[in-house]
């Protein structure tokens, strides 16, 4: 992919080598990350000075709103723990969490200046989005994504207090669902994921799925939860011990 296109420029996700990795090159302006998304391809790279990466795994970690695994505990934590749940706050404050979590737990982070930036710019165009978790006034956890159609593909996620990431992960998966979206990409399994409710689909599947998820207009602009969500942990009859 040449670096000095001023378009979008990506071979199919079909191409993309067997650890998922497909291209080198580009940019991170709004229009290449759109371009990209709507192609079923994530950027993730290790710094700012290493090139940009664009990956497209087979198969692919994703879910279902509404198929989410809530355990008994989980769902105590989302009926009890004093959590004030925010859609749109403090998105910023939120994609920084993201990064100090993958620092603390020294692997590393691709979360870099220029990433958050980037993803700063699709949220003041109103196509990124943010779940917080606010406890004592202070933020506790949290995710980020970015949104279009019917479709949501998450980025990261993080907790600084027990539970905090999963109760902003059932947040998410009841107001998508209320909305009719049709998809939560989460790019890639992880033990944590899994024990939500995250599953893999074949590529071609997840693609099927995001092409048809982009015939909706969307919600565009900044995201408001719905007051009463937590009264839907018992239409999703999906609590597990």
């Amino acid at each position: 992919m040449s670096t000095s296109n001023p378009t979008p420029d990506f071979p199919s996700p079909l191409l993309a080598q067997p650890n998922g990795l497909l291209a080198q090159g580009g940019r991170l302006e709004p229009e290449w990350l759109l371009a990209a998304y709507r192609k079923g391809i994530f950027p993730w790279f290790d710094s700012d000075q290493s090139p940009i990466l664009w990956w497209s795994p087979d198969p692919r970690a994703a879910v279902i709103p509404g198929d989410v695994r809530i355990t008994r505990s989980l769902a105590k934590a989302v009926r009890n723990r004093p959590f004030d749940v925010r859609l749109d706050h403090d998105f910023t404050a939120t994609v920084e969490g993201c990064a100090k979590r993958s620092d603390r737990e020294e692997t590393g982070t691709w979360i870099t200046p220029k990433m958050q930036q980037a993803y700063g710019r699709l949220h003041r165009m109103g196509f990124a989005h943010s779940v917080e978790i606010w406890s004592n006034g202070q933020l506790a956890g949290g995710l980020y994504g970015v949104s279009f159609g019917r479709l949501f593909f998450g980025e990261s996620m993080f907790s600084f207090e027990t539970d905090a990431s999963k109760v902003a992960f059932v947040a998410l998966h009841i107001q998508l669902r209320r909305w009719g979206f049709a998809l939560i990409d989460c790019q890639l399994p992880n033990p944590h994921l899994t024990s939500l409710g995250v599953t893999t689909m074949p590529r071609r599947q997840f693609l099927r799925i995001v092409e048809a998820g982009q015939s909706s207009d969307g919600r565009i602009g900044r995201w408001q939860l719905d007051a009463d969500w937590r009264d839907d942990l018992v239409a999703l009859r999906k609590i597990c011990d």
